[in-house]
């Protein structure tokens, strides 16, 4: 591996007995974790949803909080420190490429945690652009980074983290909510970054194909902290693939097939015609609305009972706007959006007009990122937060049964907080199903799933579909669509 002979060495990372659980929970994320990961090397950590990963990231980090938010035991070790005390020799990239931009111009962004390192400021800004072009990202310093597409921030998120020259570079998830060419820029800049810095890497993915050739070993985690596997990728995936993907892990070859639910397109639920859609628009106080700017018009759709509709296209081109304004929670910014009788059941046809409570049995939303829609202390409230509001005399049983299929069951009692990404995004479809709506509107419904929680979570949404429900996903999984018989439309360009 080449390396800059000015960055720094590769971190060992050692794991004695180590075991971390989330305040107020009885079972540990993690318990007896042993392991070690020498100087320079490169990871590949994998393991079905729930099984720890992003815990394990987060305790490498430093970042798993103090006594309040959770217990620790055993030894977990960064370049000899524990790993709370390593913080400024480890660098962290989550998988929401919104999150982690904090400035509004390129060279500062990459200059930020640098400063806060103390970083001398002539050093800074000789290291800002070699951060940049170590992963490819040719651009102005002072470009803005409202502008860059999710593909370039997620590249920016990485040369910020390069130019705080760390030891050990974690990667959870980096390519989760990316189209297919975002996902093929970062993993070419994780590729360019490996070969720039010696650093030690450690990358948390599900899809292990985009990842296999850049790794030089696999770890694959045991739920609760053991070692499923463990040695060079081809040895893993070659001698345990068929055990490993049963388990739920991505494994190449041996993607879970599915077939599409069988449906009769009933009576029209909503459609737009001439459609403009803006990320500014509100309600006013006076009980109106305000449109906002166009980023995208001339939009055309139709959804009817029982049928599916896959929104799809490059980051940047509007999708997520659209499915907010679909759903009811933007107005739109001109042309029309109609609710038609099936769906509106007596009340007006424009859904931005109708009140949340109106909302609840006519269109269920699933946003992009779960955590924004959480409200409620525990799994079993959240999920309970619908129905109580409908006065469903069947909410109990209703939440108990979305528990079991959604494999919930075991957390009922945690806080959604604590969850994994990949649980997290299962409780958010969850609340959606909760009220039984006619139209489902859902952002990215399988992100963060291991293969065997994208079989049930998929096979409940087709189920749902069949019962009669509309179907409304904004998705870059390539299988989703063909697995629900989803019509497609595609969003193309950038929007305004």
């Amino acid at each position: 591996m080449r390396s800059d002979p000015s960055s720094p060495g590769g971190a060992p990372v050692v794991a004695r007995g180590w075991g971390w659980r989330h305040a107020g929970r009885r079972a540990w994320a993690l318990d007896g974790v042993d392991l070690r990961i020498d100087p320079g090397e490169r990871v590949l950590l994998l393991g079905s949803s729930g099984s720890g990963k992003s815990t394990l990231l987060a305790g490498l980090a430093g970042v798993l909080g103090d006594a309040d938010e959770g217990e620790e035991h055993g030894e977990l070790l960064v370049d000899g420190a524990p790993a709370q005390r390593a913080r400024g020799r480890v660098g962290l990239v989550l998988q929401d490429p919104e999150s982690q931009v904090v400035m509004s111009r390129v060279g500062d962004e990459v200059a930020f945690g640098c400063e806060n390192l103390g970083v001398a400021r002539d050093e800074i800004w000789r290291r800002v652009p070699e951060a940049l072009a170590a992963v490819g990202l040719a651009l102005p310093l002072d470009h803005p980074t409202k502008r860059l597409s999710g593909g370039q921030k997620q590249r920016l998120a990485l040369a910020c983290v390069l130019a705080m020259r760390p030891r050990l570079i974690l990667l959870d998830e980096p390519t989760a909510n990316l189209d297919p060419d975002g996902v093929i820029e970062v993993r070419d800049a994780v590729a360019r970054l490996a070969e720039h810095s010696a650093a030690t890497l450690v990358v948390v993915e599900h899809r292990v194909a985009v990842w296999r050739d850049l790794a030089s070993r696999v770890l694959v985690l045991e739920a609760g902290g053991g070692m499923l596997a463990d040695g060079a990728p081809e040895e893993v995936l070659g001698r345990e693939g068929a055990r490993l993907a049963e388990l739920g892990v991505w494994v190449p070859g041996y993607e879970p097939g599915i077939a599409p639910p069988t449906t009769t397109t009933g009576a029209p639920l909503l459609g737009a015609r001439g459609l403009s859609i803006a990320r500014d628009g509100r309600r006013t106080r006076d009980g109106g609305v305000r449109g906002g700017t166009p980023i995208r018009s001339g939009l055309e759709l139709q959804v009817a009972a029982g049928e599916a509709l896959a929104i799809q296209g490059a980051n940047g081109t509007g999708k997520s706007t659209l499915a907010l304004t679909l759903a009811g929670l933007l107005p739109p910014a001109g042309g029309e959006l109609r609710a038609d009788p099936a769906l509106a059941d007596g009340l007006g046809a424009a859904p931005i007009r109708w009140r949340s409570r109106e909302l609840l049995p006519r269109i269920g939303t699933v946003f992009q990122s779960p955590e924004h829609q959480f409200v409620a202390p525990t799994v079993r409230e959240e999920l309970l937060v619908g129905p109580r509001a409908l006065r469903d005399p069947r909410a109990d049983a209703t939440v108990d049964e979305l528990l079991e299929v959604l494999g919930l069951t075991a957390v009922a009692g945690a806080n959604p907080f604590t969850l994994s990404g990949g649980q997290q995004r299962r409780l958010s479809v969850g609340t959606a199903l909760a009220t039984a709506p006619r139209l489902l509107v859902l952002d990215e419904p399988t992100f963060g799933q291991d293969a065997r929680t994208w079989r049930g979570l998929v096979g409940l949404l087709g189920r749902t579909r069949e019962r009669g429900s509309g179907l409304v996903v904004v998705t870059h999984d390539p299988l989703l669509p063909s697995a629900l018989g989803a019509g497609r439309l595609v969003l193309d360009g950038v929007a305004a």
